[in-house]
């Protein structure tokens, strides 16, 4: 078995891993690990879930930040998103925490005095989303003079998300050659174009996606609640009240994600440790020893924590959201249900993350079934059930001594109250004195019959959706359009890293000549809006707000034709009526303003795309 130490890897890191439980590194592990170590350029190809992260973290720990100050970064890794952003830098974190390496993420959404803060202080690696890198770098705040190696992560995905421009900016930003890895999970001609353009003579690594074997596919009861996101922490409260596992872990994404949800999930007095690579090793032990003595119901934990842990008394793994990739999920449910042990395998999802189901139903071979989220009234009984339980083992049991010292207690009682509510009242205060929570919120469900209707709807492609907005969803206006060269990759990108806004939340995309209309759920629509107002299309901040007045459509897409006269609300409450023709030449000013900004001389390179 070729362990990592075998790689090249130093003591110190290989010591890191053995305590995170990485055992055998993967077959891009492999390949990548060696080839980084030597400082060639490496163009990998392999699948979410694969270990690409420490392909390319480990060798460059290894070879550039060991025995480093933190000052200007050495080590530039840019992601798609800002979750993927928040994942990698979490796992480089945990590899070089033991060596005092420095990792700071930089993405949308997240205020710039933080970010900008935490360059002045120092570091060895930072992890970023195109946009905002492009952003510190042209105000000054982002150094990349000492720069030593970069790592496009899912590359294809940014291209697919419109970072095209972006990308080629932070490369020419670069201090000459640099040690250059792209990683992806295809390899289209344009990603082909930007290896042959960046990467110097890469070793090519291939890795091939590896079937599921016959009976390794879980095979534990698969369950999903689909919950609105306001909605995710009192459904999973419910859902832990009524499974009542002997010891549940529940996956969650990020290490604030987990902080968070555990101290939610105490407050609703529910005994959880949480399990993160920002947790010394004592402590992850201390977890550990509680976990296996059934002094917990829950570990709330990331996937690079979890990872080597298996214990004997799990009963539930539950996914707080849908995972990164499928292979994660596939990897998370396997941990329940092991060695003829039962075990369910439970997903809380948002409404738009529902289409995943079916694909989660394909690489499983099983089907998920779609449950309401129990109600208060259920909760109840199921509580009273378990109480009741209790209570028939202790009167079940030989020895009634422990009881002796209740009886007086009870028999003057009953002198002065009927018996059957003397039990009742010590039954409520039993169930008061567990810390139980009567939470009476109305959960909205999400029907079978709902799920097929969405589907349905996802099927339609963005250009095919007009009229009014999908239920859920409000639409908002960009003051940019065709004619200042937007495209949907553009929006998409806005408002996933700005916004923090998962792209599955991001419905239909209308782009005119000179605005856009883009879709997003109700509930995240006025934070978009206010994270947008600084961002830039085109090298260019635009207006952003809620769509107050829709264009008229006749039958056409993308029109541009817009009602003869239009209200527009005042602040003072009053309605005030602009008529169509000083509408459009207030319009046509501005946007001629706009459009000449835009022309530049042939060959010269736009500004950066947000």
């Amino acid at each position: 078995m070729t362990t990592f130490s075998d790689l090249g890897l130093s003591p110190v890191v290989v010591d890191a891993l053995t305590k995170l439980g990485f055992e055998e590194p993967t077959p891009i592990q492999q390949e990548a690990i060696p080839a980084l170590l030597t400082g060639r350029d490496v163009l990998g190809q392999a699948a979410t879930g694969t270990g690409k992260t420490a392909a390319f973290s480990l060798p460059l720990l290894e070879h550039w930040l060991l025995g480093e100050e933190a000052a200007e970064p050495l080590v530039l890794i840019v992601t798609p998103t800002r979750e993927l952003c928040l994942q990698v830098s979490e796992a480089f974190h945990s590899f070089g925490r033991d060596a005092g390496i420095v990792v700071t993420p930089i993405y949308g959404g997240q205020e710039y005095g933080r970010q900008i803060r935490a360059l002045k202080r120092g570091t060895h690696v930072v992890v970023a989303t195109p946009g905002r890198a492009l952003d510190h770098i042209s105000r000054g705040t982002l150094s990349l003079a000492s720069i030593k190696a970069v790592v496009l992560d899912e590359a294809d995905e940014m291209l697919d998300l419109g970072f095209a421009d972006e990308l080629d900016a932070i490369f020419d930003a670069l201090p000459g050659k640099v040690q250059t890895a792209l990683f992806s999970a295809t390899l289209p001609p344009r990603i082909a174009r930007i290896a042959e353009d960046r990467l110097s003579d890469p070793i090519r690594i291939a890795i091939a996606k590896a079937p599921a074997a016959d009976g390794e596919t879980p095979r534990v009861p698969q369950i999903a609640y689909v919950v609105g996101k306001n909605y995710r922490i009192p459904a999973l409260g419910r859902i832990l009240d009524l499974e009542a596992p002997e010891l549940a872990i529940i996956f969650a994404r990020t290490r604030n994600e987990v902080d968070d949800l555990t101290e939610a999930l105490r407050a609703r007095g529910f005994s959880v440790e949480a399990l993160h690579g920002g947790l010394d090793q004592p402590t992850r032990d201390r977890v550990m020893r509680r976990a296996r003595s059934g002094q917990v119901d829950a570990i709330v934990a990331t996937d690079v924590a979890a990872r080597g842990i298996d214990l004997e008394n799990l009963t539930h793994v539950i996914n707080f959201g849908i995972p990164a990739s499928y292979e994660t999920y596939i990897h998370r449910i396997g941990r329940t249900g092991r060695a003829g042990r039962s075990g369910t395998a439970i997903t809380i999802l948002e409404p738009r993350e529902h289409r995943h189901l079916r694909m989660l139903e394909k690489v499983t071979k099983a089907k998920i079934e779609i449950r309401s989220v129990p109600s208060a009234t259920d909760v109840r009984a199921k509580r009273l059930e378990l109480l009741r339980g209790s209570i028939e083992e202790i009167l079940a049991a030989e020895n009634t001594e422990a009881l002796e010292r209740f009886r007086v207690v009870v028999e003057s009682l009953c002198e002065e109250h009927d018996p059957f509510e003397v039990a009742a009242a010590a039954l409520k205060l039993a169930q008061e004195n567990e810390g139980a929570d009567d939470d009476d919120t109305d959960i909205p469900t999400f029907t079978d019959r709902q799920r097929t209707r969405q589907e349905k709807r996802g099927e339609r492609t963005r250009s095919d959706r007009t009229g009014d907005p999908e239920p859920g969803m409000t639409r908002i206006f960009i003051g940019a359009g065709r004619f200042a060269g937007i495209r949907p990759g553009d929006i998409v990108g806005a408002i996933a890293n700005e916004a923090g806004i998962s792209s599955k939340a991001i419905g239909a995309i209308e782009i005119s000549d000179r605005f856009t209309l883009a879709e997003v759920e109700s509930e995240t629509a006025e934070t978009v809006v206010a994270a947008l107002q600084d961002a830039r299309f085109k090298g260019r901040t635009v207006t952003v707000k809620l769509d107050g007045g829709q264009p008229q459509r006749k039958g056409r897409s993308n029109s541009d034709s817009f009602p003869q006269k239009r209200e527009e609300k005042r602040f003072d409450g009053e309605r005030s009526v602009r008529k169509d023709r000083s509408d459009r030449a207030d319009r046509s000013e501005r946007f001629e303003r706009f459009d000449a900004a835009e022309r530049r001389p042939r060959g010269e390179r736009r500004g950066p795309r947000r």
